[in-house]
C-alpha cells in the first residue's frame, strides 16, 4: 500500500516525527560509558507513554523476525546495524551505538535513526562511517520532490556510499509510512535514476542509509532480530521520515533546535 497523506494527517506527521526527534535526542544524551542498552529501552518506553502515543516494535512480528520484538528501540552495537534488540549489555567507552525508533501518535506513524560513538574515544573508522550515512541521507533528502521517481533517491544515496568505497546491501532500506510503519514503496540505497513510483506531495517516506565497514552480507543473532556484519566489522545507520511537499522534502524527524537550512 502507497499512502498519500491529506493536509490534516501531515501536520500530525510533525508532530510525530518531532516527538521521534526528542527522544532520539535525549537517549544520545543518555547514552553514556556503563548506559545499559535495557535502561534506553525502559526509558524509551517512559517518553512514549507520557507523550500519548504508542511503539511500533513492541508487537511488530514481521516474516523476517522471531515472534514480537517485544522492546521500544533498536540498540544496535559495533557490529550490529539492524533491529538490535535490547539486552543486558552495558556501553563502554568507544562503541558505536545506532538507536532505531518509530512511533505512532495521533494515528500517523514517523521512524528515525541515529548512529554515534559512546565516550570520549573516536575510532576514525566509525566517524567516517557516520558521517558517509549521514551525508547519504542528506543526498536522498536533496533528491525528494514531486514528480521524481524513487531510483533517483536511491541513486542519490548509493552514489555517496559507493564513492566512499562502502559495499551497498539491497535487503534493507528505506520505505513509505503513514498509518503503519511500514510501507511501499520500498527504497533501496542503491539504484537506477528514473526508474519506480513518482513521488506526489502527501507521501511519507523513511530514508535510511547504512553500511558495513568491509562487507554487504549480514548475519543473524540468536535472538532471530539483531541483524550483524558477517565479518565482525563496525557499522553505522542514519534515518530521517520526510513528507513531500509541493516545494520538495520536509524533514519531520530533526531533533530539537536542529536548523535544517543551515
Amino acid at each position: 500500500m502507497i499512502e498519500i497523506l491529506n493536509p490534516v494527517k501531515v501536520a500530525r506527521a510533525r508532530e510525530t516525527g518531532a516527538l521521534v526527534g526528542r527522544i532520539l535526542a535525549t537517549l544520545r544524551e543518555r547514552s553514556t560509558v556503563g548506559t545499559n542498552l535495557l535502561d534506553l529501552d525502559r526509558w524509551t518506553a517512559q517518553m512514549i507513554r507520557e507523550a500519548g502515543a504508542e511503539s511500533c516494535y513492541v508487537d511488530y512480528a514481521p516474516s523476517f523476525g522471531r515472534g514480537p520484538f517485544g522492546h521500544h528501540v533498536c540498540t544496535a552495537v559495533n557490529d550490529a546495524v539492524l533491529h538490535g534488540r535490547p539486552h543486558d549489555l552495558a556501553l563502554a567507552d568507544g562503541d558505536l551505538l545506532t538507536l532505531d525508533l518509530a512511533v505512532l501518535l495521533d494515528g500517523v506513524a514517523a521512524d528515525a535513526a541515529i548512529s554515534f560513538v559512546v565516550g570520549t574515544s573516536r575510532p576514525a573508522e566509525s566517524l567516517a562511517m557516520i558521517e558517509t550515512t549521514e551525508r547519504a541521507l542528506a543526498a536522498g533528502i536533496a533528491a525528494a520532490r514531486p514528480g521524481a521517481r524513487i531510483g533517483d533517491l536511491s541513486h542519490a544515496i548509493g552514489t555517496v556510499l559507493t564513492e566512499a568505497g562502502y559495499p551497498v546491501n539491497t535487503e534493507f532500506g528505506g520505505h513509505g509510512i503513514g498509518s503503519t510503519m511500514h510501507q511501499d514503496p520500498h527504497v533501496s540505497n542503491t539504484g537506477r535514476p528514473g526508474r519506480g513510483y513518482k513521488l506526489r506531495p502527501g507521501l511519507l517516506l523513511a530514508l535510511e542509509p547504512w553500511v558495513m565497514a568491509d562487507t554487504d552480507e549480514l548475519v543473524v543473532d540468536a535472538d532471530g532480530w539483531t541483524l550483524r556484519s558477517a565479518t565482525g566489522c563496525r557499522t553505522a545507520h542514519t534515518e530521517h521520515t520526510i513528507a513531500i511537499t509541493d516545494e520538495g522534502a520536509e524533514i519531520l524527524t530533526l531533533p530539537p533546535g536542529f536548523d535544517a537550512s543551515a
